[in-house]
């Protein structure tokens, strides 16, 4: 079944140093870009992450220090990949927890605005583990009844990714053919960013999702004790949580 959709959906997945949002960057990226009318446009780029790659994160994705050593970098490329995606919904594999966020780090550190807030989101894994709990590989074997060759390299990632979901949407009919339902089927959280250390709580307000303050609204924390601003501000949060803070507090100043 191929997806309905209103305007045009980004696959993409990423091979990265290593798992840390804040800290690692990328050094492959794939991106299928797939229109309304099925039309589908798709590119792989290999960058230099300007850090070394952990022997352990060689060991899943094969790529090495001297595989991107003469590779652009992501700031180089930056404005390609936000070109690309500007009119898209995103979709991804396990794309809301990890790809999604360290790519907004990428984009913040390379300067390049992207105003995520136009997105609606699609994690695939997560409408994978509500109807059958198991890996990329399991679901393409699952799904499609392929093996998925070169498992690990972005672009057999993204591709199997696309596959999966057409099969699950021929497969599963209470689910529904259109990016708005799945955006919200595969959602994970209330999060206001990325990370999820900021979420909504039941009236819609922002609260803290962790530390001292958990559970307590963003705003009230704001006035009664200013210097924990600071304190992440000053600390090790993605750029995405700390522009949302930031935003909390601008959109109170003076109140």
């Amino acid at each position: 079944m191929n997806l309905k959709l209103t305007r045009p959906i980004a696959f993409f997945d990423l091979e990265t140093t290593g798992l840390n949002i804040v800290t690692d960057r990328i050094i492959e990226i794939s991106i299928l870009k797939v229109m309304p009318n099925g039309d589908e446009t798709s590119i792989t780029r290999r960058l230099n992450p300007e850090m070394p790659i952990p022997a352990e994160s060689t060991a899943v994705h094969h790529i090495t220090n001297e595989d991107v050593k003469d590779c652009p970098t992501f700031k180089e490329k930056a404005k390609e990949f936000a070109q690309l995606l500007e009119d898209c919904d995103i979709a991804g594999y396990n794309s809301n927890k990890f790809d999604v966020p360290l790519l907004a780090e990428e984009f913040a550190r390379a300067d390049v605005q992207f105003d995520w807030s136009k997105r609606k989101f699609v994690d695939v894994q997560v409408l994978f583990l509500k109807k059958e709990p198991r890996t990329l590989s399991a679901a393409y074997k699952f799904y499609c009844d392929k093996d998925l060759e070169g498992a690990h390299a972005a672009d057999a990632d993204t591709n199997a990714t696309y596959e999966v979901l057409k099969a699950q949407l021929d497969k599963y009919p209470d689910i529904e053919n259109n990016v708005e339902f799945l955006s919200k089927y595969t959602h994970h959280t209330n999060n206001v960013d990325f990370a999820g250390r900021i979420i909504y709580n039941d009236k819609k307000q922002e609260v803290f999702n962790f530390g001292k303050y958990k559970g307590q609204l963003v705003e009230t924390i704001l006035q009664k004790d200013p210097s924990y601003y600071s304190w992440m501000m000053q600390g090790e949060f993605s750029s995405n949580t700390k522009q949302v803070l930031t935003n909390i507090k601008l959109r109170n100043f003076g109140k």
